[in-house]
């Protein structure tokens, strides 16, 4: 545990650059790529649609944000169990399981009566999706070492990075000529898709399957991995991270659309150049960490949010800058998470190979409840203004970084693995 530990803070240049063009001209990590993206298509691809559900539905604002806010519960609740199924029966069978019940649930969304039960099945929907998020960071810690996995998952970034860029697009235009049924019908075709997949092209990579285990046992499990001061430290600083980019998904239709008048076509080419920034620092990411310790990086990329959120907050209240004001530092706080992401979630994973599966649920469980509260809390405070979502952007950089610094001590002096 310790040596594992060690290795996650060592210079990187102690492992071999994995070459970014041979990851992707592997068809494993388009896969994996293809079933992570999911998640970002599932947020954005209805975003531009969102006023519109709240005028078909007759609802308030709050009814239909919380379409968002319960697909995050549901993301939060259902790992914890995909967690041990993945370490007690494979990846592969929970894996194409989970994907089903997304594929089902999407098409249900279509067809939804009236805005609580397009709720419900948001919840449901999520609990298909996080089979996805669980299992596919297993099977890449499964493969490959700790630094080398932030390499990885940098390189899938680049894949599942595209679905920000295009989904609100692609969406948009499918709102705008087919109606917000049409997206839902899109995301179920693509869950169906990647199930297929999963069925007759993914190998199961777990080399040796867990034995049984009794539900006490099983929730030890769980409290031994809770109780790892390092991985609380980064997985709370990345979701926190995290929890703001998702205060800005949910706010962002609202305040772009109906507070700065722009339309929903331009909405989309907005949230695409913001997630093409992802893009480019999680490829930078790459690069650094063939020199540089990930938790060096990830420590600057905190900062540069919290900073970067508390410029958006001072552009908002003075209104310096009018719409590109807020648009510069936002830019700069959504491309920070292409460095947060990958390094957090490796290096919260990094002692815990014999046991991925749970760790991974862990993981992604204390993420999306931190991010469901934060978006809640977002949707709650949304009065009609963009300072709520820059507030809550702001605020969750900063509670990162604290975090961080409060839970994993920086080492002074490096030490090769």
């Amino acid at each position: 545990m310790r040596m594992q530990v060690r290795l996650l803070v060592s210079p990187a240049a102690d492992l071999p650059l994995l070459n970014a063009r041979t990851l992707l001209a592997t068809p494993f990590v388009w896969i994996i790529g293809a079933i992570v993206a999911l998640g970002p298509l599932s947020l954005d691809l209805y975003l531009p649609s969102l006023p519109a559900l709240q005028a078909h539905f007759g609802a308030d604002t709050g009814s239909v944000q919380r379409t968002v806010s319960s697909y995050f519960l549901g993301l939060a609740l259902g790992q914890v169990v995909y967690g041990s199924l993945a370490d007690r029966y494979g990846r592969k069978l929970p894996l194409v399981a989970g994907l089903v019940i997304y594929a089902a649930v999407s098409f249900a969304c279509a067809a939804a009566p009236g805005i609580d039960w397009l709720i419900g099945l948001r919840f449901l929907q999520a609990l298909g999706a996080c089979a996805g998020i669980v299992i596919t960071r297993a099977i890449v810690r499964d493969r490959y070492a700790p630094q080398q996995m932030a390499q990885v998952l940098s390189v899938l970034m680049l894949i599942m990075g595209v679905a920000p860029i295009l989904a609100p697009m692609l969406g948009g235009y499918i709102f705008l000529h087919l109606g917000w049924e049409a997206n839902f019908l899109l995301l179920g075709g693509y869950g169906t898709v990647c199930a297929l997949l999963v069925c007759f092209t993914l190998p199961e990579t777990l080399a040796q399957r867990s034995a049984a285990r009794t539900t006490v046992q099983t929730l030890r499990d769980y409290a031994r991995i809770l109780g790892h001061r390092r991985f609380l430290g980064y997985a709370l600083a990345g979701g926190t991270a995290q929890a703001g980019m998702y205060c800005y998904i949910a706010l962002s239709s609202f305040v772009f659309i109906e507070v700065y008048g722009v339309d929903a076509q331009q909405f989309s080419w907005i949230f695409g150049a913001n997630a093409f920034g992802l893009i480019a620092a999680s490829q930078l990411n790459h690069r650094l960490l063939a020199t540089i310790r990930a938790e060096r990086v990830l420590r600057g990329a905190l900062r540069g949010f919290t900073i970067a959120g508390f410029v958006t907050v001072l552009a908002v209240v003075t209104g310096f800058g009018g719409l590109a004001g807020v648009l510069v530092p936002l830019f700069v706080c959504i491309a920070t998470l292409g460095l947060t992401f990958p390094n957090s979630t490796a290096a919260a994973m990094a002692p815990f190979g014999d046991r991925a599966g749970m760790a991974s649920a862990v993981l992604g469980t204390l993420q999306f409840s931190i991010a469901g509260l934060a978006s809640g809390l977002a949707t709650m405070l949304h009065d009609g203004t963009a300072l709520p979502m820059a507030g809550m952007v702001a605020a969750c950089g900063a509670v990162s970084l604290m975090l961080l610094r409060g839970l994993v001590r920086e080492p002074a002096v490096t030490q090769p693995a």
